[in-house]
């Protein structure tokens, strides 16, 4: 599959990644207080983070489908910081904080999803542009 494709897809999932992203955590951090319950032992400053992400990865969605060299960097931003924030959650629980499990499993998708875009990106940067 040609490569630009593929990042125009992941760029399609980051947006719509993004806005779910703000609408839950906007829920979570501004929310009803049952909604804001409902959020169980929530770590504040992954939710603060993953709340803040949710902008950037509406914009780094935007920039790689607009094609904007700067959104490479983005999303290499993007698994950068997710990553010691995920290393910092982890030092968290290690230390005894509370935490919902399902926490882990979110902070894995982000990680995950963040590498392969900028793995994608990077790679059809490097490809040579169809006539």
């Amino acid at each position: 599959m040609n490569k630009r494709l593929v990042v125009h897809w992941l760029a399609i999932v980051a947006i719509a990644f993004g806005v779910v992203t703000l609408f839950s955590g906007g829920q979570a951090l501004f929310g009803s207080p049952q909604a804001r319950a409902s959020v169980g032992n929530a770590v504040p400053f992954v939710l603060w983070f993953n709340f803040c992400a949710g902008f950037v990865y509406i914009l780094a969605g935007w920039g790689l489908l607009r094609r904007r060299p700067w959104a490479v960097h983005a999303s290499i931003f993007l698994a950068s910081s997710t990553a010691l924030i995920a290393a910092a959650f982890g030092a968290y629980v290690l230390g005894g904080g509370a935490f919902e499990a399902r926490t882990v499993g979110a902070m894995a998708i982000r990680l995950l999803f963040w590498i392969a875009v900028s793995v994608a990106a990077l790679s059809a940067k490097k490809a040579p542009a169809k006539l």
